[in-house]
């Protein structure tokens, strides 16, 4: 058994509304957060058949639930517990081949895509909190259901995977795709299915390159057939159907290129993250009208949109006599995303949701199992008349 946990506190300049003309108020708040708490289960059986699990407590709660209550006009009903998530992230069985050369997996496993996949714990980026550019975009850290081939060639590593396809009645302004993911629902439609292909490359010990590319279809998924085509031909009657003609296509593509630097005494990251939605536009405009009950935000999808973040640290203990148990590293991070890249012609291309933050602070590890950061974050946002923002966060973490 293993896993992790993180705790955040937080002070902040401004106050918790960003829609508000000209950005937030100022304000002076704390706000402490039970972060999340990981653990994670591995097994092995005989021919080289594995599981794993992985299960997360996200700030302390316990989660909602949704369904659809066809006897009630089919309107949404939620049942609300404590705050926060418990999240099954994994699970999966597994078999190997080839001495270890080559793993076919079939459940719930992470989408390779982005960075996090592989660098979500508190010791594997520099900062006291993920990305925001990436886990703006995408979910974090993403997971779905399908199956999974991966192989090891060497100094290369190659992934294939086939993954249920995301629910376009969550896209939105604030967050694109990222919310599109099915955590609402009891059960998750797999209509529409989505593939993801990626390739990483170890050329030095510590160095990792790769990239990824994520296709798959969004309409088939949501919740009720409303992009469903409309029949061209009157003679099409079979109303046993649930669309005869067909669905309206909105396939999404995602693409990112990524790199991660271990190199004593140095460390950085890096990812750039670009996606394009077909039909954004009509999807905008049936999100506008869904019920209120269904718990999502009807904003404007954009088209496209994109996400740049990248960090750097030294490790100053190395010049020191603590090495080699402890990581004193300070560090700075660029990060860039817009999640209306190219809205629909309809809507307006509010500055609000292009963001740009410097971060950079100082973190301490020991063992490389517990550690600590205290850094400072500045947001601004596309436009000057909205207000700058301010942050001081401090980190705790472990792994074990």
């Amino acid at each position: 058994m293993s896993g992790y946990g993180e705790l955040q506190f937080s002070w902040l300049d401004h106050g918790p509304d960003p829609t508000r003309e000209g950005g937030s108020r100022s304000d002076s708040r704390l706000v402490f957060d039970q972060t999340r708490f990981v653990i994670e289960l591995e097994g092995e059986f005989p021919y080289e058949i594995e599981f794993g699990a992985e299960v997360e407590f996200e700030h302390g709660g316990t989660g909602t639930a949704m369904e659809i209550e066809y006897e009630e006009f089919g309107e949404f009903d939620t049942e609300i517990g404590k705050g926060g998530e418990v999240l099954l992230e994994e699970l999966y069985l597994g078999k190997g081949f080839g001495g270890g050369k080559y793993r076919l997996r079939a459940g719930r496993l992470y989408v390779a895509v982005g960075l996090l996949p592989d660098y979500h714990k508190p010791t594997q980026y520099l900062g006291s909190a993920r990305p925001e550019s990436e886990s703006t975009l995408l979910p974090a850290v993403w997971s779905e259901m399908g199956a999974e081939f991966r192989a090891n060639l060497g100094i290369f590593e190659l992934t294939a995977q086939v993954v249920n396809g995301l629910d376009s009645t969550g896209f939105s302004s604030q967050r694109w795709v990222a919310s599109g993911q099915q955590t609402r629902f009891e059960f998750i439609r797999a209509s529409d299915l989505a593939g993801v292909l990626r390739a990483d490359a170890r050329p030095l010990e510590g160095v990792l390159v790769g990239a990824s590319a994520y296709y798959g279809n969004t309409t088939r998924n949501r919740p009720s057939a409303d992009l469903a085509k409309q029949c061209a031909d009157p003679s099409i009657t079979n109303k046993r159907d649930v669309a005869p003609c067909g669905y309206i296509s909105a396939p999404l593509l995602i693409i990112d290129a990524h790199a991660a630097v271990d190199l004593a005494p140095v460390r950085a990251r890096a990812a750039v993250i670009w996606g394009h939605l077909n039909n954004a536009e009509l999807i905008s405009s049936k999100n506008r009208v869904l019920s209120n009950k269904l718990g999502v935000l009807r904003s404007e999808v954009a088209e496209q949109a994109l996400a740049a973040w990248g960090e750097l640290g030294v490790d100053i203990a190395h010049f020191t006599s603590l090495q080699p148990h402890h990581r004193v590293e300070p560090f700075v991070r660029v990060e860039y995303y817009d999640t209306m890249l190219n809205p629909p012609d309809t809507s307006f291309d509010n500055p609000r949701f292009e963001t740009q933050l410097v971060s950079g602070g100082v973190g301490y590890a020991l063992h490389d199992t517990i550690t600590a950061k205290l850094d400072w974050t500045h947001r601004r946002h596309g436009t000057d008349a909205i207000a700058s923002e301010n942050t001081v966060r401090m980190g705790l973490g472990f792994v074990f």
